[in-house]
Formats: C-alpha cells, structure tokens, sequence
C-alpha cells in the first residue's frame, strides 16, 4: 500500500468484530513498529500481545476507576465522566488484540522513541485491512504498580502505547482536519 494512502486513510477504530487477528499478523504489525527510528538507534521497546478479553474486561475496570480516582472532576469533559461511569462501557472496545508498547529502558527519548513505533504500527494494521486505536484511558494505570502487575510487566519497564487491534465493524468515516500552520523562516 502507497505510504500517503495509509496516512490519509487510517482513522481510530472503536468499533471491532469478534474475529481473531491471525498471531503472523499480529507479529508482522510488531515487526513494522520495530522498524522505527528511535534516538541514538536504541530501540528501547518491547510489545506486550494482550488477546485474553477478561483480562482486558479487568484491566478497564481499573483503569476507569483509576481516571476517576485521580483526575480532577473540573479536568474531565462531562462526557468523559460519562463514559467512566458507565459499567457497560469497556476502554478497549472489546477489540479481539492489545498491543502495548513499553519503554525497557531509562532514557531520555523513550516516550517518542515508543510513540514512532505506534505510528507505524496502526499504519501497518491499516495496510493489513485492521483497524486501531491508541486508548489513552489506559496509559496511567498501566504505568502504576498495579497496572503493571495486571500485565506482568518489570517495574522499571514504561508503558507508553496501549494499541488495539482488530477487524473493523465498519470503516470509521473521515474526520475534518484543521489547515496546518506553518510558519517559515528563512
């Protein structure tokens, strides 16, 4: 697939099938992400491959109590609370794959060097006919003791990028993006 087809075509997908991701794909998803730059070639990242859903049924239930806990009522957009309060409302999107993306070592550029290796992998899972989601619901839980024990990870282990994966109900429409700003100098 042409490199601007992916970029202008991939869109967050929050609505999933129950159909499995085939495991050769799933590692030729990880294998596209480890194929990002990352600062001073380091590559400090590791992929945890999450498909077990009451695991993932357990793990939104803490995260969303967890956001609830921590973040300030005046912080969160009323829909936000919505969302979190709903029991029915599960973070993953029952998406049939978790892909989380952690940093394996101290560095000072771990967050970006992690963050590169999502982008190409969501636009590997598009190439592949998948859909994907970076759910940012999940990002401060998983990065508490608790949260890193639900997945087995090291302490010193950061997680950055929890991505789902799956096959799309539908193709999520295009969103408007905004005119870039662009400020030359010289």
């Amino acid at each position: 697939m042409n490199i601007n087809k992916a970029i202008l075509g991939r869109r967050s997908t929050r609505e999933y099938t129950t159909e499995a991701v085939d495991e050769d794909i799933i590692r030729r998803l990880i294998s596209a992400a480890a194929q990002a730059p990352s600062a001073m070639n380091q590559q400090p990242w590791t992929f945890t491959v999450i498909r077990d859903q009451s695991l993932l049924d357990r793990v939104s239930r803490e995260a969303k109590a967890h956001l609830l806990a921590t973040i300030p009522p005046e912080a969160q957009p009323e829909h936000f609370h919505t969302l979190l309060d709903d029991e029915n409302y599960q973070i993953f999107y029952h998406a049939p794959v978790l892909i989380l993306i952690s940093g394996t070592a101290p560095g000072q550029w771990v967050v970006e060097d992690c963050a590169l290796a999502a982008e190409n992998l969501m636009l590997a899972a598009y190439a592949e006919g998948l859909g994907s989601c970076w759910i940012g619901f999940a990002q401060g839980f998983l990065g508490t003791a608790q949260g890193k024990h639900a997945l087995g990870l090291p302490t010193e282990w950061t997680p950055v990028a929890p991505i789902i994966v799956g096959h799309p109900k539908s193709a999520p429409a295009p969103v408007p993006r905004n005119e870039p700003v662009i400020r030359w100098i010289g």
